[in-house]
């Protein structure tokens, strides 16, 4: 095609073409000049009398477009600039002319008065008008440039039609790229400004959030984008409210904070981030907190590729470390997290040195290899396991990794000289039903009670040497996290995706959720404040009803929830019963006894634990158990040990399964 053809040239011949292009359209607008002032009856002929003045208007207007950069702007995003460019290079060169003819009153024909006025107003129309004919002929959308034309016929081209909830700067900037890319058609805005609504914008029209229903009426839209990057969570989420009951698929174009860092392009369409549903606008950190232990100082991660791992890994690179130590198991996830955070000191020119280790926090030699290479004096221990059913089918991974593990990363941080330690826990670890939760548990204790001891014998040395310890440990228990790997949200939308059924395990169970970004926020700003053996818990807000979260995912797909009450809708809802450790609801506290602190968002629990000398007992008969396998032992100390531990169900761990079958 010829629009392809056109593209493809070299940026000098098309420069030329278009200074070709400009020299004939000067000559006709001259031409019409005269016609306009003088009639046809009197034509004149460029290269009779006149012949000066046709040679003299182009070798004035070309430099002068050239010097305003017309041949610079490229046609497809001819935007104001480069129109108001045209503006002014035309009307220059028209008063310039206007002084050649001037100073020029010596030639024998005349030269009307008014011919420079013509001059003036036809070379804009000429000029400017063919640049922006071009512009939509090479962005291939006519369609959008006549969409304000009354009675023109708009004919089906196939494209899903689109509402743009919001009519401004990021609004009118989707428009522009849907129809460019030409994947979507706009056919009107949303917007809740009364002093736009039914004007238009764009060749759109403005309707106002309560004529939705009529808008898709007239319109046929299929979708809904909101373009409203800099609206805060608590609007965004009343926006998605207001739009649930429509038989629309609700999307939305990146945060203000992404676009703005150039990450991603206001055309870079996404889902509805389920936050803008569930969550509160976030509390602003505060500097001091996030810095304390962190800036000039080698901070150490552990599970550092995990979903809570990897994000405190992005947040400590904000706040200055001099050294980042990403200590990971699976080489994958350490491989990713490591390219993704040199791309982004190499963006911002971080002075900041990442050192990536493969490493288990079961190996208590390669841990303190590390902490003493580096001279490490913080870490996060976010390495465990923590999918609920998978841990309790592999109790003794589940226990050799959360509790030897974290047993082995604050031992080894104690003969290290590690200053701050912080344990990221759960809210399953209080009044667990499952393995995973008691573990998670005894971790706490095992650093509440190392908490207590200034000098202790560590577990294992049968030395009996005492170490001194100056290390302040501090633990930090949350709910669940937007978008982990595991999370019901991913799992629901690819549900969804392949036209269902949602599983649901019980109609009435419930979580606390919260963003991945907010909670290692938080836990880095606990961790500054500990004293030493605290548990902090964070405000995870009210907790979420799953049935429910699973119907408002199915509505903001444009999709509706089949059931006995309506058996036409178009995706199912299944409850496939709570699996092996699973509990009903969660929490955060184990006692009633809790107490404010510097921060909204961070409570201090007070909680029982054990001395050192007592929990030493209990790891050896635990180790042992699981060395032996008795996995009713287990369970028997873990009853013992971790205050409210109960079981609803029998041991299922595969392999203590598969030997009962055995004779």
């Amino acid at each position: 095609m010829l629009r392809e053809r056109l593209l493809g040239l070299p940026r000098r011949y098309k420069r030329m073409l278009q200074v070709i292009t400009d020299v004939f359209l000067v000559w006709a607008a001259l031409w019409l000049a005269f016609v306009v002032r003088l009639g046809t009856d009197d034509l004149v002929y460029p290269f009779r009398a006149h012949a000066w003045l046709f040679f003299t208007a182009p070798l004035i207007a070309i430099p002068l477009f050239i010097r305003f950069g017309m041949y610079r702007a490229v046609m497809r995003y001819l935007g104001n600039d480069a129109l108001i460019a045209i503006w002014k290079a035309v009307t220059i060169s028209a008063l310039v002319l206007s002084l050649v003819v001037y100073w020029n009153r010596t030639v024998t024909e005349a030269v009307p008065r008014s011919l420079v006025l013509n001059y003036w107003w036809l070379s804009l129309l000429m000029v400017g008008g063919l640049r922006l004919a071009m512009r939509q002929y090479f962005m291939g959308d006519w369609y959008g440039a006549v969409q304000a034309v009354p009675f023109f016929n708009k004919q089906n081209d196939g494209l899903t039609k689109v509402a743009v909830y919001g009519a401004g700067s990021a609004g009118n900037q989707l428009v522009a790229a849907l129809r460019l890319g030409r994947a979507m058609r706009p056919v009107a805005f949303i917007d809740d400004d009364d002093q736009i609504v039914n004007r238009v914008i764009a060749g759109l029209r403005v309707f106002k959030p309560k004529h939705i229903q009529q808008m898709i009426d007239e319109t046929g839209a299929q979708e809904i984008l909101l373009a409203i990057p800099s609206a805060s969570r608590a609007r965004r989420r009343e926006i998605l409210g207001l739009l649930e009951p429509y038989p629309l698929h609700v999307r939305s174009v990146p945060g203000f904070i992404d676009l703005a860092n150039g990450r991603v392009r206001v055309d870079d369409i996404q889902e509805v981030d389920i936050a803008d549903l569930l969550g509160r606008d976030p509390v602003a950190p505060r500097k001091e907190l996030l810095e304390h232990c962190i800036r000039g100082q080698a901070v150490m991660v552990t599970g550092a590729g995990g979903s809570i791992g990897s994000e405190l890994c992005r947040q400590i690179l904000a706040c200055g470390p001099l050294v980042l130590i990403l200590f990971e198991h699976c080489e994958f996830n350490l491989y990713r997290i490591h390219q993704e955070l040199e791309r982004r000191i190499k963006r911002e020119s971080l002075a900041v040195q990442l050192v990536p280790i493969l490493g288990s926090v079961r190996s208590v030699e390669r841990l303190l290899d590390v902490m003493h290479s580096w001279k490490v004096a913080t870490v996060y221990h976010a390495a465990a396991y923590k999918h609920v059913p998978i841990v309790e089918h592999n109790v003794s991974e589940g226990v050799l990794n959360n509790v030897l593990g974290t047993l082995n990363t604050a031992q080894a941080s104690i003969q290290a000289g590690v200053q701050n330690f912080v344990l990221i826990s759960t809210d399953k670890a209080v009044r667990p039903t499952n393995v995973m939760g008691g573990t998670k548990r005894l971790a706490e204790m095992i650093l509440q009670a190392l908490s207590q001891e200034t000098a202790p014998v560590l577990f294992g040395d049968k030395s009996g040497v005492h170490h001194v310890n100056k290390t302040r440990f501090t633990m930090v228990r949350f709910g669940n996290v937007l978008g982990s790997s595991g999370s019901v949200i991913p799992l629901f939308r690819e549900q969804i995706r392949r036209g269902g059924p949602v599983t649901v395990t019980h109609p009435a169970i419930t979580r606390y959720f919260m963003t991945i970004p907010e909670a290692a926020q938080l836990v880095i700003q606990a961790g500054s404040m500990g004293r030493g053996g605290d548990v902090f818990v964070l405000d995870m807000g009210q907790p979420v009803k799953i049935l429910e979260l699973a119907q408002r995912m199915i509505h903001l797909s444009g999709l509706s929830v089949r059931s006995e009450s309506a058996p036409h809708g178009d995706i199912a809802i299944e409850f496939s019963g709570l699996r092996p450790g699973e509990k009903l609801y969660e929490e955060l506290l184990i006692g009633g006894e809790v107490s404010a602190t510097d921060h909204p968002m961070i409570m201090r629990a007070n909680e029982e634990f054990l001395t050192w000398d007592a929990f030493k007992n209990v790891l050896a008969s635990l180790l042992k158990a699981v060395e032996t396998g008795d996995y009713g032992r287990v369970r028997m100390l873990l009853r013992e040990t971790v205050n409210g531990y109960n079981p609803d169900g029998e041991i299922v761990d595969l392999v203590h399964l598969q030997r009962r079958l055995e004779p």
